[in-house]
Parts: structure tokens; sequence; C-alpha cells
């Protein structure tokens, strides 16, 4: 049995396992609540619960989120991504590869979540072009921005953080290359499943892009208030033009607090206010022809007046400040120009009481405004506009510079001059100093969820580790598993996190498993190498569900996407790279 301070441990690991599965709390915010009860309960000193904080791998995660906006604002993303419309050609399958093999290798160097918002817009209007469902693509999308992550060291901040903790515990650090040899045959074999396999899994529902069928906007409900200088006034409803419009009804006329039903004979006044039903399209061309305002407890204080209205779709990504905020504290109106018509989230639909929704990463917006603020919603971090390709304000004077110092950074890297962490600052610096990026920008790039992250769960492996926690999560596991050799507790290690990964932050789960790593191997009298690279691996694939990974959260409104699809899709997937990761990295790392 464990003693007291490991039980202890213990059991703060299961409830953050918990609040993480159940997603009801921020990620970031769980781990500082860790953070707080290993103090509390004194199971670590305060020096080291800074050590998060302090530790090399959340320093050279933020750069990396800084050097990955330098390349985007100068626009050498965007451009790359206008370039696979000529390398596509005109079939399915032709597209899926060359979107897969451009999102890998980006991916490899970009933080992927950044890459996939770029590419969403990109994908959606090449597949349209082609007569090609959007679903088609963008799960291929999100996997591919997974198999390339995996490629390299700086790759995805979870690379990063294992690398930090094997130094921490006396070993190695792993090379920027080092994953590339697995990594890139699961590039391969995951862009050769995509193209070949998954295309008969894939779901293709025709029109699921399109906003009429995404938001049931045939089906919609707004009440409008007639106002002085309306058409409407004095006259009956059955008078007025938008009574002939077939998609237009009227159900009621509120007059005070009396209330009617359908009345299409009753004569209208200034201050009504009519719940009219049907497609929004035409609800908002009528209200424009008949002089009518939108409620504003419909969708916001907006007043629907200008006759070059534009409906506009856009994605909440993961790492945006809207998260957990409503429309109303954000002054979304005020700072985009747009009212929102209705959000989408995991397929439902939302129209009633817009502005009072919490809203989550990976919600879909619909967006209604004059043509003038898609430019405000284009240069937002906090928003991806799904349904536009539009030139984003970009430093195109830069983007030569920006490259070189990318190709700086992992030069110097790679070469050993000097570590990852001092090349990943320089260059961040570099970015700034050289006009990529305005100081503003740089922090805003950072996602400060993912630094507190690591802050606040990073010193949870200490406690682990010093406890005894992981020493005796290791025994316990290695009774059943030592007379089957070290192959088998590398296979069970990778299930293990993998499915952690499905449910919790992948980052959570690489920290957690990596210390009982340690401990397996120092039981087993092997090298913790292998079992390193497969927790790495396993933690940054997650194919099986929407909330798996960021990526696969940011695709599930715009494909229009079921929870099922990824389960049908992406399990397969996850057991093929278990397989591969099984039979290789022993090979490439022996024990």
């Amino acid at each position: 049995m464990p003693n007291l301070e490991a039980t202890l441990v213990l059991a703060i690991v299961v409830g953050a396992m918990a609040l993480f599965a159940f997603g009801r709390m921020r990620v970031d915010l769980v781990a500082l609540c860790v953070l707080g009860a290993l103090l509390i309960l004194r199971l670590i000193s305060p020096s080291q619960a800074l050590s998060g904080l302090a530790n090399p791998a959340t320093a050279t995660v933020a750069a990396m989120f800084v050097l990955s906006a330098g390349l985007t604002r100068t626009g050498l993303v965007q451009w790359l991504a206008r370039q696979i419309d000529r390398l596509a050609g005109k079939t399915e399958l032709r597209l899926i590869v060359v979107l897969s093999l451009a999102i890998a290798g980006l991916s490899a160097f970009i933080v992927n979540t950044a890459t996939v918002a770029i590419f969403i817009p990109v994908a959606v209007v090449l597949a349209g072009a082609r007569g090609i469902s959007s679903s088609r693509v963008l799960m291929p999308l999100s996997f591919a921005s997974q198999f390339g992550g995996v490629c390299t060291l700086i790759g995805t901040s979870t690379n990063i953080l294992v690398s930090t903790i094997a130094v921490a515990s006396g070993m190695r650090a792993f090379g920027l290359f080092e994953f590339a040899p697995l990594g890139l045959v699961m590039v391969a074999v995951g862009t050769a499943y995509m193209a070949f396999v998954a295309r008969w899994l894939l779901p293709k529902r025709e029109g699921e892009v399109q906003r009429v069928d995404k938001y049931r906007l045939a089906d919609y409900l707004a009440e409008f208030r007639v106002g002085e200088e309306s058409e409407l006034v004095g006259r009956a409803w059955r008078e007025t033009k938008a009574s002939a419009d077939p998609e237009i009804t009227l159900i009621k006329l509120i007059r005070g607090d009396e209330e009617l039903w359908r009345p299409t004979t009753t004569e209208m006044r200034a201050g009504d206010t009519l719940l009219l039903h049907g497609h929004v399209d035409r609800l908002i061309a009528a209200a424009h022809e008949s002089g009518l305002e939108l409620r504003s407890e419909t969708v916001d204080d907006a007043v629907l007046a200008a006759g070059d209205v534009k409906l506009v779709e856009a994605l909440v990504p993961p790492r945006s400040r809207l998260v957990g905020r409503t429309l109303q504290s954000s002054g979304f109106r005020r700072r985009y120009g747009t009212v929102a018509l209705a959000v989408q989230r995991r397929g439902k639909v939302l129209k009633r009481r817009l502005v009072d929704i919490t809203l989550e990463g990976g919600d879909s917006l619909l967006l209604q405004g004059p043509a003038s603020a898609v430019s405000l919603l284009m240069r937002s971090s906090d928003l991806v506009v799904t349904n536009e390709l539009t030139d984003l304000f970009l430093r195109r004077n830069r983007a030569v510079i920006a490259l070189l110092i990318l190709i700086a950074v992992v030069g110097v890297a790679a070469a050993g001059i000097v570590p990852i962490l001092v090349a990943a600052l320089l260059g961040a610096v570099a970015m700034v100093l050289l006009g990529c990026l305005s100081i503003e920008e740089a922090y805003q790039a950072i996602d400060w969820r993912v630094v507190f992250l690591l802050g606040g769960i990073l010193p949870l492996g200490v406690a682990l580790r010093e406890t005894g926690a992981a020493a005796w999560i290791a025994e316990t596991l290695v009774v059943p598993l030592a007379s089957a050799g070290p192959l088998a507790v590398l296979a069970g290690l990778y299930i293990v996190t993998a499915v952690l990964t499905e449910s919790m932050s992948n980052n959570a789960a690489a920290v957690i498993l990596a210390p009982i790593a340690f401990s397996i191997a120092g039981s087993m009298d092997v090298d913790p190498r292998p079992f390193l690279v497969a927790i790495t691996f396993a933690a940054s694939t997650s194919f099986a569900t929407p909330v798996g990974y960021q990526t696969n959260t940011m695709i599930y409104a715009p494909g229009g996407y079921r929870f099922a699809d990824y389960l049908r899709v992406g399990g397969p997937l996850n057991f093929i790279f278990w397989g591969l990761a099984v039979a290789l990295i022993p090979i490439l790392w022996p024990f």
C-alpha cells in the first residue's frame, strides 16, 4: 500500500483526471487547483510549486507560439494555402493527399492549431469549388496536423514537455529531429489511410457546410418591432408584400400586454412587436424593405438597417479569449460590428437568448452585419472565419525575414549550437525586433492557458515522483506485465495514454504518465526512452473523439460532424498507430 503522502497525491491525480474529463472547468484552472492542493497539503515546497512556470518547456512553448504568429502574420502560411489550389487537381483523392501533406509539413514547425485555423476556410472553399462536401476534407486536415506534429521536437507542446521531464530526471534531451523517423512513417501511413480507406468512412453530408442546413435557418423565429416610419403602420398583415412570401409567416402580434395569434386582419401600429417565422435571409430582407427593427431581446442590441448585410460564419477556436464569456460581456457587437443570429455547438443549434450564452471552444457562430465588418473578423485572433477567403492585413515585406528566422532557429537547435529553449526565445525576440510582429501581437499569440496548464500540472509530476506514488503505480503495473517483457509494458503505456488523451488534456496525460514510465523502467532495469516516446506519440495523436485534441474540436462545427464520425474514422487509425509504435519504437529506441 502507498504511504499517506503518496495516497494524497494519487487522490489529487484522480480528482484532476475527473475534472479534465468532465470538461466543465478550464484546463488551466484545473491545473492551478492541483497546484493549490499540493501546496496546502505540503506535498511540494513553494520552490517546487514555481518549477512549472520556470520550466524550460513552458518558456519554449510560449516562444513557439510567437514564432508561429510571425509566420502567419507575414503571409507565408496563407501564401502556401493558396498554392494548394494549383496542386490539388480536380479529384477528391488528390485534394485530400495534397492538403494532408501540406498541413503535416507545416505542423512540424508551426503550432498546429494556428495552421488548422488558417486552412479551414481554404479547405472549405477548395472543396466547394470541386463539388465536394467539407466533411470529406476537414477531418483529414485535423488528423494530418497531428501526424506532422510528431515529426519534430517543436511540433507540439507535448513533445517539448516530455523532453524537459526527461532532462529533469537525468536523461539526455530528445533531439530536434529525433522523432522524425517514426513521425514520417506515421505521416505516410496516416495520409494513405485517409486517402484510400477513410474516404469510405468519412460522412458525405451534402449541404452540411452551407448555412441553411447547418443552422436550420429555414426554421428561424425572430421578433421585430414596427418602427415609426415603417410602411406597415396602419395596414393589416395580409395587405403587405411580406405576407405574399411563402417563406415568411406571422406567428403573433404583441401590443403591450395583449398577444394576437396570426392576426392577418389587424391593423398594425408603431411599437407593435411581430413574431415572424421563416428563412433568415427572407426575414432580414423583409425587415429592411418594411422598416422593421430586430428586437434586442432576440440577438443583441442591434437594428437591421443596412442594405449591404452579409451572413458570415465564424469559429471560436479553443484558445480564443471569447471562451468562457458571453456575447454581451465581451462587447461582441461593439468590437466586430456584427450580430449573432445562431450558435452551433456539437451539432445543436442555439437561437434564443444568444447574448447570455457562455461561449465554448469549437462553437460556430452565424453572424450578420455589413460587408465592411468582415475585415474586423478576419483580423481577430479570437475568431476563424470559415466561409470567407480574404487577405488579412499582412506584412508581406517581412515574409522572407520571418522564414529566415525560423530556419535559423531550427538550424542552430538541430546542430546543437544552443538548446532549443535559447533558439526559440531568440527567434521570438527577433520576430518582434525585425517587424514581423508587434509586441502586442506577440503577447496575444501566446496561449496563456497552455502556459498556466504547464505551470500548474508540472509540479504534480514532481509530487508523483518524490512521494513514491509513481513507484507504487509502477510496481502495481509491472507485476502483471513483467513476465511479458518491456514490449508489453510499452504497448500498455501507449494504450493508457491514448485513452486518457481522448478525455483530458494531452499535456496533462503526459505529465501524469511520464514519472510512472521512469519508475517502471527502473523496476525492469531498462532504458526509459522507448516508454517516453510511446507516451509522447500517444498523447500527440488523438483521433477517436472531437474533444481529444484541439484541432478535432475546431473542425467539428465547420464539417458538420457527429461524435460517431470520429470514432468510426479515427478509432481504427488510433489502433494502426498503436501497432506502428509497438513495432518500430523498440527498433528505433532499443530497451
